[in-house]
């Protein structure tokens, strides 16, 4: 028998795009590159202004991961990098660590998704249930939406801290101050982009947005009225002193160093503890959010990705966009979105998306730091809008078993005012109780005995003496007591018991445990045991039974009528 080879899923994708690439489908890829990164550009920066870093770290994020994921990953139209969903994590690690502890965090992440990606788990990471991912999403949406009012009402508050309730304080407690020039420019910018996309799909909204809301900047500038922009909010040093705005830099590459105190200086042992929990985080939920985008695009562009390769490729990816100075990347569903309707063909796209960030970023640095800190604030304000899912939640709240509903309203809170960590967690064990409670009441027996009124079996008359005990479901820790809830009913003029488990489709430790005592308990009373079913249940009952005294008295039948056969016999 030889040995299965050892293989390591990557750049499928890619490798099943190339096979019969052609100069059409590289135009399509471009055109729907060039349509991504003008969303992409402006959403990277205000998704690391979120997080509490400079707008370049998420361009980084862009440009690295959006080229890595693609070339290595396992979907073939999948846009990855920075995403809203991890704000709510990154921003108290970076607000904790800074810079140097989010840079590890996501490679020691990077490093995790590889080995889900290796150990060939890809599969299981999607098995998380609805009300779960629609809750925390929603939650993380109106945080979202929460720290942008800051820039959208040109509020100044520099630093918003404590938990969601203290946030809310202080954003209420400086609307007073709220600058209406800020507001007018976030208004438009808002308005355009919810408005203009229902107008034409040829241009992205969030583009004419962000430009109508720079152009109206410029007038008020002109007019000496301060709007806060990129440039005036940002600055980066250089050997000719301090620059305003982005710096026209392709990202570049360090190695980590065991120099104390170095941006990318290895951590020690108590503080790669310190960092492991926020590590298994954030690869848990790239994990999660790169299979669901890539779910997605398979039922928008009728794909199929490869779950394995897709960790693989975010994995190497994450630890890319690290050494560059990145934030945790994920797959990105609207950008996703936007390259398939854009005409994508091919990972090609989502490498000329982040090639061409790069071109605007060494090319016209000096116009995107004009941008409004607004226009960008009202981006958030819209992705955090369609990320709440509010349709969807609503209906689910309107829809659903009582069960999920719990789930789902539990999820949003813990989200919103605590943490996305507590909301997935209390989440999943919830869904997993309430599921475990629902299969455990799909379990039950019934009685078929001449006592019982039932004298006829399948054509056959039932001899009185003999009594057939049906089990229906998994006999399982949650199921046991429904499963021989009728075991007292065995009345003492019953000689033999036929314990029917055809139906019972699994059977665990604590469910052979169980069906041990009730079968000795019945066969230490003198009576005819037999057991029938599938040989995988029946099996692993009797496993249980070896050894035992009593063993030799049970009887193993695949069919009930093979042992009424025996016993009219």
């Amino acid at each position: 028998m030889s040995k299965k080879k050892f293989s390591f899923p990557i750049a499928t994708a890619l490798h099943a795009g190339l096979k019969k690439y052609s100069v059409r489908a590289f135009k399509d890829d471009l055109i729907a590159g060039l349509v991504v990164s003008l969303i992409a550009l402006p959403l990277s920066m205000a998704l690391a202004i979120a997080v509490g870093l400079p707008p370049q770290n998420g361009l980084y994020t862009a440009i690295v991961a959006g080229i890595v994921a693609a070339l290595l990953g396992g979907s073939m139209t999948q846009v990855s990098g920075p995403t809203a969903a991890f704000v709510v994590i990154i921003a108290p690690i970076v607000s904790d660590f800074g810079l140097h502890g989010i840079i590890w965090c996501q490679i020691i992440a990077g490093v995790m998704l590889i080995a889900l990606g290796t150990a060939r788990l890809g599969k299981l990471i999607t098995y998380v249930p609805y009300p779960v991912v629609t809750g925390f999403t929603a939650g993380i949406g109106v945080v979202i939406g929460t720290l942008a009012l800051n820039d959208f009402f040109g509020l100044g508050i520099e630093h918003l801290k404590g938990d969601y309730i203290q946030k809310v304080i202080t954003l209420a407690g400086h609307l007073p101050g709220m600058r209406l020039p800020e507001l007018a420019v976030g208004l438009v910018s808002l308005l355009t982009i919810v408005f203009f996309g229902k107008v034409t799909d040829k241009i992205p909204s969030p583009v004419v947005g962000i430009a109508l809301g720079t152009l109206l900047a410029w007038f008020f500038s002109r007019s000496g009225v301060h709007i806060d922009t990129l440039g005036s909010r940002f600055s980066y040093e250089t050997a000719e002193g301090l620059k305003h705005g982005i710096p026209p830099y392709p990202p570049i590459f360090h190695l980590p160093t065991f120099a104390q105190g170095a941006l990318f200086s290895i951590p020690g042992y108590a503080e790669f503890k310190t960092l492991l929990g926020p590590a298994m985080v954030i690869a848990a939920l790239a994990a999660l959010e790169s299979l669901l985008s890539a779910t997605v695009a398979d039922s928008m562009a009728g794909t199929r990705h490869n779950p394995n390769a897709e960790l693989n490729g975010i994995g190497i990816a994450n630890i890319f966009s690290g050494l560059a100075s990145g934030i945790p990347a994920t797959g990105a569903i609207a950008r996703t979105a936007v390259n398939i309707h854009a005409g994508a063909k091919t990972p090609i796209a989502a490498v000329i998306h982040a090639l061409l960030i790069m071109f605007y970023v060494l090319t016209l640095a000096p116009i995107i730091n004009h941008i409004p800190m607004a226009a960008l604030a009202a981006l958030l304000l819209n992705v955090a809008y369609r990320m709440s899912h509010v349709k969807q939640f609503i209906r689910t709240l309107r829809i659903a078993p009582h069960s999920d509903t719990i789930v789902l309203v539990g999820c949003f809170l813990l989200t919103v005012f605590i943490d996305m960590v507590a909301g997935v967690t209390a989440g999943m064990i919830l869904a997993t109780l309430l599921f475990m409670k629902r299969i455990s009441e799909a379990t039950n027996s019934h009685i078929t005995s001449v006592q019982t009124g039932h004298e006829i079996f399948h054509g056959r008359k039932l001899p009185p003496h003999v009594m057939i005990y049906h089990i229906d479901g998994p006999i399982f820790f949650c199921s046991t007591k429904q499963a021989l809830e009728r075991a007292d009913v065995i009345s003492g003029n019953i000689k033999k018991l036929i314990v029917d488990v055809a139906r019972v489709p699994l059977i665990d430790m604590t469910g052979m445990v169980a069906m041990k005592d009730f079968l000795n308990s019945v066969a230490h009373e003198g009576r005819e045991v037999v057991v029938c079913g599938k040989k995988q249940v029946t099996d692993k009952i009797m496993k249980k039974m070896a050894g035992h005294k009593m063993e030799k008295s049970i009887q193993v039948f695949s069919s009930i009528d093979h042992a009424l056969k025996e016993s009219v016999t």
